[in-house]
Formats: C-alpha cells, sequence, structure tokens
C-alpha cells in the first residue's frame, strides 16, 4: 500500500536528520500520511513537521525541509514539496500509477487485503432480535452492517465468527407463549381473551391459524402447561426459519445460532453468578441478587437476579460474553444493538470487566433508527401495534442490493432516511443503480474486446497517460486504504461513498476515453485499465454483500 510506503519513507527521513543533527533527538510520533483536501497538493501529505514542532522546538517548516532533503528516491513519487504552515506534499508518477494495473490484474480477488488483524480471532454478534416476530427494517440495517464488517476483517487479515444470539429464554418468550396460546385457542373458534401486553401484530394470528389448521387441538390436552411450552417452541422454530429466510434473501448467513438457553443448561449462567459473587460483585437487596455495577464506575448497581428467582437478560448478557470472551477465547467482540439499547452499554462492561476481561476486548455499536420514505411520504411502522414494514416487503420492493447499500450509506450512530421510490429508480441519481451500472459497463466493454479478438492482458500500461485514466488508477489504489480504515474504525460507510466515487471516475474514463480503437495499442492498454476496474469494482461490491451484474 502505497501509504505505507510513503509513512515509512517520512519516518525514516526524519530518523536520519536525526542522527545527521538536522533534528533534535526527541521522539518521532507516528507518522500521519493522508490526502490533501485540495489534489493541487499533491496525491498525498504529511503532517508530521506540525506534530513534532513543539518537542522539537523548531518551525514546522524548517522540520519539514529537513525531513525533505533526506527523503530516499522512489519510483512511486514524482516530485516532493513542502508547503505553508508545515506540510510535506508527495505526487505520485504517472509511470508509476500507469503500472499498477498490472498489480492490480496479477493480485485478482486478493486485492484490497491487508494484514492488520495478522489473524486475531473476532466475534461478531448482530441482528439478534427476539424470535417472536419477523424482522423488521432496523434489523435489516444491523445486519447490513454486521455482515459488511465481517467481509472487511477478513479482507484485513482477522479470522472472523458471526453470531446470531437467540433470546429464547425471559419475560418476552412468556408474553410470546400466551399471545400464541391465545390466537391459538381463537383460531379454534374459543372465545378466550388476548393479554393486554401481547404481541398484538398480524402475524401471530397467521401463525397460529396455521398450526391449528396441521395439528387441530393436538395442544389442548394435558398436560395444558407443558402443551403451551410445546406450542411456544414451534412456533418460535418458525418465526426463526422465517428470520433465517429473511437474512438469506438479504445476503446474510450466520456461522453459528446461540441459543440463549444453553448458557443455563451448560452450567455457564451458574459458572458466571458463582464467579462474580467470589469476587465480592454480587449482593443480596430487597430479595434479589444484585450486579454491584457501581464498583466498577457505572451510575447504577443492576439486578441480575429478581426475588422471584427467575434471572434478568443482564444476567444472560454477562455469561454470554463470558462464554465467547473467556470460553471460546476470542480476543475482540463486536456487538451491534439498537437504539433502545443504549442504556445497558456501560453495564454490560463493566460485568465483562468483574469476570476479569479487559474492557476493550469488547466493542459495542448502537445503531439509530431507519425512516422509510416514499419521496416526501413516510411510511409508517410500528411492531407492537401490528402495522410493521416487514424487511421481506422492502427486499421485495427494491431488492436486496439497493437494501445494503442504503442501509451502508449512513454512519450507524445516524437515522437514516430510507427514500424507497429513490432505490428503484434507474437513472444516475441512484447511487446503487450507477455503481451496479459501472460494473455491468465494464463487463460489455470486455465482451466486445473478445468478439474483436482483443486479449487486455497483452496490453501495454505505459500507454496509459490521459488525465482521465490516471484519476482512474488512483481511485483504485484507494481500496486498500479504505479496507484498513474501515476495518480500524469499524464505520463501513466509507465503502458504499468510495463505490460511487470509483463508478464515477470509471464513468469519466467511459466518456472522454474511446476504449476500442483503430489503434489496437492503445486499445489493448485500455482495455487492461478495464479489466483491473473490474477486479477493484467486483471487489468493492462483495466486500458489501452486493451482486456485480454482467448485464443490466
Amino acid at each position: 500500500m502505497i501509504r505505507n510506503e510513503l509513512t515509512a519513507l517520512v519516518a525514516e527521513a526524519a530518523r536520519k536528520a536525526q542522527a545527521e543533527g538536522g533534528l533534535p533527538p526527541v521522539a518521532i510520533p507516528d507518522v500521519p500520511v493522508e490526502h490533501p483536501q485540495n489534489p493541487d497538493y499533491g496525491d498525498y501529505a504529511s503532517t508530521l513537521p506540525l506534530k513534532l514542532a513543539r518537542a522539537a522546538r523548531m518551525s514546522p517548516m524548517a522540520i519539514a525541509e529537513a525531513v525533505q532533503d533526506r527523503l530516499a528516491p522512489t519510483a512511486a513519487v514524482a516530485g516532493v514539496t513542502v508547503a505553508q504552515p508545515g506540510f510535506i506534499n508527495f505526487a505520485l508518477d504517472a509511470g508509476w500509477l500507469a503500472s499498477q494495473v498490472d498489480a492490480i490484474i496479477a493480485a485478482g480477488e486478493a486485492y484490497g487485503q491487508v494484514d492488520l488483524g495478522r489473524g486475531a480471532r473476532v466475534q461478531i454478534e448482530f441482528v439478534s432480535a427476539n424470535p417472536t416476530g419477523p424482522l423488521h427494517v432496523g434489523n435489516g440495517r444491523w445486519a447490513s452492517l454486521g455482515s459488511t464488517l465481517a467481509n472487511v476483517l477478513r479482507s484485513a487479515g482477522y479470522k472472523v465468527a458471526t453470531e446470531y444470539y437467540v433470546n429464547d429464554t425471559g419475560n418476552q418468550i412468556e408474553l410470546f407463549q400466551r399471545s400464541l396460546w391465545a390466537r391459538y385457542q381463537q383460531a379454534l373458534g374459543r372465545d378466550v381473551p388476548f393479554p393486554e401486553d401481547g404481541y398484538g401484530g398480524a402475524y401471530l394470528v397467521e401463525l397460529a391459524q396455521a398450526i391449528a389448521a396441521e395439528r387441530g387441538e393436538g395442544f389442548l390436552g394435558e398436560p395444558q402447561e407443558s402443551l403451551q411450552r410445546d406450542l411456544a417452541q414451534l412456533g418460535m422454530a418458525r418465526i426463526l426459519a422465517e428470520i433465517r429466510a429473511d437474512l438469506e434473501a438479504l445476503g446474510v448467513s450466520f456461522d453459528r445460532w446461540f441459543s440463549e438457553g444453553s448458557l443455563y443448561q451448560d452450567g455457564t449462567y451458574e459458572l458466571v453468578m458463582d464467579l462474580l459473587s467470589s469476587r465480592g460483585f454480587v449482593v443480596d437487596r430487597e430479595g434479589a441478587k444484585w450486579f454491584v455495577s457501581t464498583m466498577l464506575g457505572d451510575d447504577k448497581d443492576n439486578v441480575l437476579v429478581r426475588a422471584s428467582g427467575a434471572p434478568t437478560y443482564f444476567a444472560s448478557d454477562a455469561a454470554y460474553h463470558y462464554d465467547k470472551l473467556v470460553r471460546r477465547g476470542f480476543q475482540r467482540a463486536i456487538d451491534i444493538w439498537g437504539a433502545d439499547h443504549q442504556g445497558h452499554v456501560s453495564r454490560v462492561k463493566a460485568v465483562v470487566g468483574a469476570l476479569g476481561v479487559e474492557q476493550e476486548r469488547l466493542e459495542i455499536i448502537i445503531g439509530q433508527i431507519v425512516t422509510l420514505r416514499r419521496g416526501a411520504e413516510i411510511v409508517r411502522l410500528s411492531k407492537r401495534s401490528g402495522d410493521i414494514i416487514l424487511l421481506r416487503d422492502v427486499i421485495e420492493e427494491v431488492g436486496a442490493d439497493a437494501c445494503r447499500y442504503f442501509f451502508l450509506s449512513r454512519s450507524a450512530d445516524s437515522q437514516m432516511d430510507f427514500d424507497l421510490e429513490l432505490a428503484t429508480r434507474q437513472s444516475r441519481e441512484n447511487p446503487v443503480y450507477y455503481v451496479q451500472y459501472g460494473h455491468a459497463r465494464v463487463a460489455g466493454v470486455l465482451r466486445l474486446a473478445q468478439e474483436r479478438g482483443l486479449n487486455p492482458l497483452t496490453g501495454d500500461v505505459s500507454l496509459l497517460t490521459d488525465d482521465a485514466e490516471l484519476a482512474l488508477i488512483r481511485k483504485m489504489l484507494l481500496l486498500p486504504e479504505i479496507v484498513e480504515s474501515v476495518a480500524d474504525s469499524l464505520e463501513p460507510q466509507a465503502l458504499p461513498h468510495y463505490a460511487l466515487d470509483l463508478a464515477t471516475a470509471f464513468h469519466n474514463f467511459y466518456e472522454r476515453c474511446r476504449i476500442v480503437s483503430e489503434d489496437e495499442d492503445l486499445s489493448r492498454a485500455r482495455l487492461k485499465l478495464v479489466a483491473a476496474t473490474k477486479v477493484v469494482l467486483g471487489r468493492l461490491l462483495g466486500l458489501m454483500g452486493m451482486s456485480a451484474p454482467e448485464r443490466m
């Protein structure tokens, strides 16, 4: 990656300046190398002189000149300049840029991979909606975010496991059981009341009717309590099957579906409770067992076991995070939660620390809501009232690719508007269409070359000198940087924005430069550039979990 090479060059030049007396012997900080906001200043710039000025007691400009004078020459750089107030600017060499087309084609599907993770084991848990109802639009946002982060982290050298945590115990499951039991009896013609706080969605009525049609009165016998549980288990299994199908339609799969109930069956819950008690973090108060979160900086203590003897969801969270960070030994765990879980972050971090795990190993991403629109009209949704906008309905209306692109286009902590009309528009205004059309256009050009007997892999890239050609290559070289940045920040919104920039650079090149012409040498060179573009666009779409169409 050229940015890393320039970082190493600047660091080495600074050390050489110190050895030769051009700079004082102070600690050299991490060397920043970024893209200037104004491309007229070059392709990259380092602000090391600004960071070093106070410690060195020198002006940033003097430091910049001292470093510039000692920079080792490299084929990638055509020129280095110093600019106020203390920037070191680098302009890439046009010939070197053109040569990177060959490097991209040689790398193929491995292009964009970096070794940031060095094999570290990471677990990402996301979606994890209760198996009490179908997925809604917000779930689709977390599914797109989590699966894309998994793709990027794998490309950044991590060993990644994805997981769906199935909340199949607790109060919500008991409420689901009572709700389904009432709907089931009603489906059989019985006049029974529905729980006031029950799950009121139409989906539950349909589920109960389907079970009644298949099983008849099979769940009305004795012992009634046991049969109610069996009915609830059957209902949850069917809802989970629908959840799996919806996620698969979005291009999302999981390495493991983890049952909350298993924590109580295999002894993990008891083990964690004993550990917390032995370390002095559990107290009895008001008939309940409390985790003394305040000992670890939280603003209040939290109930682990209610006075009734029933564990809270927090107790399950403690056992689950112990299982993945201690028992299974993941070096990092990333949880993606909805906005309604914001208040749980500090206590889960605290209990992880109480279990002897560095809190930094747990990273929690809190996402905000999705507002659906059709143009200016807001589409309302409400899970509890039954007026729910299902994820599957949105996928059917706009397609999985559009869902994923738009879900990824904003940072997770930002509320987002999803315009269904825009997502289906076949024009440049729709970024999904524009990006995928770029890939289809690339594929079409390569098919034309094949029909004319032109082999793009034989092209001489030294003939690529047009500004539009070089601008496209510059954009393609950013993929490894984007992968590294997203893996480090866990903010994948950079991917769709980069995809749009890359597609724009290709379309500009396509409009400006005639690719297949009477000049066969230039045609083959440009076809090689097109082949490299196909590699990068395909890789980028793959990271986002989107298809790379050959025709549109």
